[in-house]
């Protein structure tokens, strides 16, 4: 009786996990390069999110409170739009925030974070923080500094942080997500798209400091072969001038849907 109580239990875990790999995707965009990414088996992780000083987030969004559960932060540099509120909501969640080596070296040596917060890897590594889960750095083509008070004289300085990455998020159901951080264009976007294959892009259109809306158009349609691309990190300031509509005119006739959506839109997979 024991071993067949035992059985029936095994075989409803083994359903319930099938059930949980078989969920919905879900992102909440919150303006620039900021997204709530909470996975099929129910892990919430933040994606550089640049949330109280955010100039185009909505209102209601800007509540590091409303935020609610987080299991993971993921940073690609140490630009103030990125890094943002990511180490409050690591140390209020206590949970890792992972980023490039050396911005997570540099926050470490100043006594910003805890070690056990801001572990180390850089780009080509992989990590699996939760079953069914694994994310890559990967190359982006930026710069990568941090303005921070300096602990002693209080004054704003600036810290080397680290070369910026991009990261590859595989979820429990293999849908894979490219967030590209910042970047330019660069040969090896050909390489990371045959090599991961992403269902989803998210890929910075502004210009001035990214990819303006014609070079995301042929980095996405010609290099990456995303299925979907989610234009980001434009009209925030007034140097990033891409639209979405340049993008998706950049794009001309294609078979990849490009994802409408304003800051604070929130969609499922």
């Amino acid at each position: 009786m024991v071993r067949l109580l035992s059985l029936a239990a095994a075989i409803c875990l083994a359903f319930a996990g099938t059930a949980n790999a078989q969920g919905k995707t879900e992102l909440l965009w919150y303006s620039q390069a900021a997204f709530k990414l909470t996975t099929p088996g129910g892990k919430v992780i933040m994606i550089d999110p640049w949330i109280m000083g955010a100039t185009k987030i909505p209102p209601e969004l800007k509540d590091l409170g409303k935020i609610g559960k987080v299991d993971l932060v993921l940073v690609t540099h140490g630009h103030g739009d990125h890094l943002g509120d990511a180490m409050e909501i690591s140390k209020t969640n206590n949970v890792p925030m992972w980023a490039p080596a050396g911005l997570n070296q540099t926050l470490q040596t100043l006594g910003l974070m805890p070690g056990n917060l801001v572990p180390r890897m850089n780009k080509s590594g992989t990590i699996e923080p939760f079953p069914g889960v694994k994310i890559t750095q990967v190359r982006a083509e930026h710069s990568s500094e941090m303005i921070l008070k300096d602990p002693v004289t209080g004054k704003n300085t600036s810290y080397a942080d680290g070369e910026p990455v991009g990261y590859i998020i595989e979820l429990e159901n293999g849908f894979k997500i490219y967030h590209m951080g910042d970047t330019g264009l660069f040969g090896d976007m050909k390489m990371i798209g045959e090599r991961y294959k992403p269902d989803l892009l998210l890929v910075p259109i502004g210009g001035h400091y990214v990819l303006d809306p014609k070079d995301a158009a042929y980095a996405t349609k010609e290099l990456i072969k995303p299925k979907m691309a989610w234009p980001m990190h434009y009209a925030s300031n007034p140097f990033l001038k891409g639209t979405p509509a340049e993008f998706k005119a950049a794009l001309g006739q294609t078979s990849i849907q490009v994802i409408d959506a304003e800051p604070g839109a929130r969609k499922q997979f």
